[in-house]
């Protein structure tokens, strides 16, 4: 097939599917060179036909029907490929996509026998079904462990059964088992388990109530499903009991998580109005690079859209033929169409998330532009977008996401006021005007700020009236204080602002900042200085209540791995509900003095960091060295929360380190906590590689962990067991983590002391 990156750069390629169904292997056709091996488990999607950018701009070379797009998770590139014939497209098409729910479908066994067959493939360099001693030793190099040649030639010959010298099939299984020996977790096993062997359904009832601390009705009833759906073994299965593999399985389960299943699904009310939750909120989304000179692409929309975004950007300037483009304004990022972004978001806005999707429109054009770019949304998004108050009435409050289902809503200036519209009163004329200082309120880019500026407060802004009828609930207005919003404004404006300025209203007026938005939406944004595309924390404004904190999806870092932790539970719907003290008109918290607050509960959060496994080496480290990983835990939330702690380095071992260290933290506000896991590779001479990550918010942390329920009885003083928490690199998840509960028998006590 052609391999396809720009409508110049064309290249034959050789593709093949590995006989292990896993893995697809492609090389020049020219010169016969490998080229790159990608695995089935990493790709997210197949698109058919012209469906990016590059297809888009060589479709009238190639048909649709010979072309696809195979998208990567995390943050590669997409593959974009052209066979030689429909009948071909169709084939791999087809075949990737099963392959795709093969493995999504894969049970903990399968996936467990995928990885030990995966290790024997990359380390059978020869390719003949065996490995010798040597394969060995550089098997154990690629899997991250710097171990004793004389005991890893011991565990070898442990695993020749047949005493030929190599290894093959069921014997590399013995050594696969033998190196990834978990001493911890035997340890735990042994404690429960009288005859170390298995587990009785009633030693494994005890291990669920005194060392889970589950409080499920029927704890009997409860284990008998876990052991049905974790234990391999069909003998053990039938007796009820389960054996150390089973147990392992379990404990690597959505069931062992540190994170509650209870949260995954759509559990929070979706009826409260709009500015009574936090929205998974993306800045300049058709940048995929930086914001001087980066590529435009309808795959930034895409990808937000997808990670269940609710509020993007469009950025929009007069282009040629009368057709919108998108950009960033007065620099080198290349352009995209305006009905090509509302066409991908027609397409995408509701596959992840039913809830509404807010279009944040940047106005510079027009009124010609304007009118086309109204007549793009009403034709295209059709019935989706919003054109009236749900119920024809002037809002007194904001609509909810239940009632907004479905909708696409845009956020911008309007030239009249919903009262005026809806009781018959509004402008028959085909253009109104707004003040450019309100304007500019809306713009992120300093250098459109200075111009208004210079051309007065007093100039005004031309606005089609066929776009102005488009902005329903999101009418932008400009923010002069929060008095003057309680006296001038509705609950269906909305202001926005740069992060400066939301700091400097944080250290004037923290409470007023909360009590505003329990009422009204907030918009914040990077700073138009920040040209790398970097983030702000988003942590400080959501401290004070702020809705719609926008982000640069495309950049990874600890911002982003927040946003992704605070919007991951609530079944990742882009909306979660802000804790009741922020949604209420007259509340006293200030998260600058959280002490003051009525029903203030802070408690003690104890954790011990046991073990890891089977941790990535970091790619661009000291010469692919072996990893020396510490673990460092983070609490973000208000300022007094804010606080990391950190575990020894365990020198030379990626593969199974073991820290067995307790960190505690007082959490003021545990409703605003998120806690953040961070592996690195440590380096005396220089700044620490990062390894992975795993953020949660505190509150979805499993509940009998915490000794608390969620009707807001007192909370002590708390000891959480974390097990497997999975790892975030950029491109995905790492390996799983082993934290564990310490004291289990002062539990009960601590949980209601």
């Amino acid at each position: 097939m052609r391999k396809v990156k720009s409508r110049s750069w064309k290249r034959q390629r050789y593709f093949k599917l590995q006989d292990d169904c896993m893995s697809i292997w492609y090389k020049s056709k020219k010169t016969g060179n490998p080229k790159s091996t990608f695995s089935i488990s990493d790709i997210e999607t197949v698109r058919e036909g012209h469906q990016s950018e590059v297809l888009q701009s060589i479709s009238e070379e190639f048909t649709s029907d010979r072309c696809f797009t195979v998208v990567f998770r995390g943050r590669r590139g997409n593959l974009d490929l052209v066979a030689d014939s429909a009948q071909e497209a169709e084939h791999w098409i087809q075949g990737l996509r099963k392959l795709i729910d093969n493995v999504k479908n894969m049970d903990q066994k399968e996936k467990l026998d995928q990885w030990i067959s995966d290790w024997f493939h990359k380390a059978d360099k020869d390719k003949d079904g065996r490995m010798n001693f040597k394969e060995v030793r550089d098997l154990l190099k690629m899997m991250n462990v710097n171990m004793n040649e004389d005991h890893s030639l011991r565990l070898f010959k442990m695993a020749d059964k047949s005493q030929s010298g190599t290894l093959e099939g069921d014997e590399f299984v013995l050594f696969y088992k033998a190196l990834t020996h978990r001493d911890d977790i035997h340890r735990l096993f042994d404690e429960f388990s009288k005859d170390r062997k298995k587990l009785t359904l009633l030693e494994f009832v005890d291990f669920l109530k005194h060392e889970q601390l589950e409080q499920v009705e029927n704890i009997e009833e409860f284990a008998m499903e876990l052991i049905a759906r974790y234990e391999p073994s069909e003998t053990a299965r039938n007796l009820h009991a389960m054996t150390f593999d089973g147990f392992l399985m379990y404990l690597r389960s959505p069931e062992g998580s540190i994170f509650n299943p209870e949260h995954e699904p759509l559990y929070q009310d979706m009826s409260q109005p709009l500015c009574h939750y936090f929205v998974s909120s993306s800045h300049n989304t058709y940048l995929i690079e930086d914001q001087l000179r980066g590529h435009s692409s309808v795959e930034g929309y895409i990808r937000a859209l997808k990670k269940g975004c609710r509020c993007v950007e469009v950025d929009c300037w007069d282009g040629p033929n009368l057709e919108p483009i998108i950009y960033h304004g007065h620099t080198l990022t290349s352009k995209i169409f305006f009905k090509d972004v509302i066409s991908v978001v027609n397409k995408y806005a509701f596959r992840v998330s039913e809830f509404p999707v807010i279009l944040s429109i940047e106005n510079h054009c027009s009124i010609e532009q304007q009118t086309v770019m109204a007549h793009h949304l009403q034709s295209i998004l059709g019935d989706k977008l919003l054109k009236s108050t749900i119920d024809g009435k002037v809002p007194t409050r904001l609509p909810s996401p239940e009632e907004l289902k479905c909708k696409v809503m845009v956020k911008g200036k309007r030239i009249d006021k919903l009262e005026d519209c809806l009781d018959g009163q509004g402008q028959d004329h085909y253009t109104g005007e707004v003040t450019d200082e309100d304007e500019a309120a809306e713009m992120d880019d300093e250098n459109i700020k200075n111009e208004v500026k210079r051309k007065g407060k007093g100039s005004k802004q031309h606005l089609a009236k066929e776009l102005s009828d488009c902005v329903i609930y999101c009418r932008s207005v400009h923010f002069h204080s929060f008095k003057h919003s309680r006296t001038h404004y509705r609950s269906y404006e909305i202001s926005s602002f740069t992060e400066s300025k939301g700091r400097k209203l944080i250290r004037e007026s923290a409470n007023e900042f909360v009590r505003h938005n329990a009422w009204q939406l907030t918009r914040v944004y990077p700073s138009g200085f920040r040209t790398d595309s970097s983030n702000f924390s988003p942590q400080e404004m959501w401290n004070t209540g702020c809705q719609i904190v926008a982000l640069n999806f495309q950049t990874a870092g600890e911002e982003m791995d927040l946003n992704d932790g605070l919007f991951n539970p609530n079944a990742r719907c882009g909306f979660v509900l802000k804790p009741a003290f922020m949604r209420v008109l007259d509340s006293t918290f200030d998260p600058e003095h959280p002490k003051d607050t009525d029903g203030y509960r802070p408690l003690n959060l104890t954790i011990q960091v046991i073990s890891g496994q089977q941790l990535p080496k970091v790619t661009n480290s000291k010469h692919g060295s072996i990893v020396d990983p510490l673990v460092r835990v983070e609490i973000h939330g208000v300022p007094m929360d804010n606080g990391r702690q950190e575990t020894k380095y365990i020198d030379n071992n990626g593969f199974n380190p073991v820290w067995c260290e307790t960190l505690s933290f007082i959490v003021h506000v545990p409703d605003l906590a998120l806690v953040r896991f961070v592996v690195e590779d440590y380096d005396l001479a220089s700044k620490n590689d990062f390894v992975g990550q795993y953020t949660l918010p505190l509150i979805t942390i499993k509940e009998e962990s915490f000794g608390m329920s969620g009707t807001g009885d007192d909370r002590g003083a708390t000891q959480i067991g974390l097990l497997a928490a999975s790892l975030n690199t950029d491109t995905g998840r790492v390996q799983e983590r082993e934290i564990k509960r310490e004291n289990r028998e002062k539990d009960s006590e601590t949980a209601n002391s």
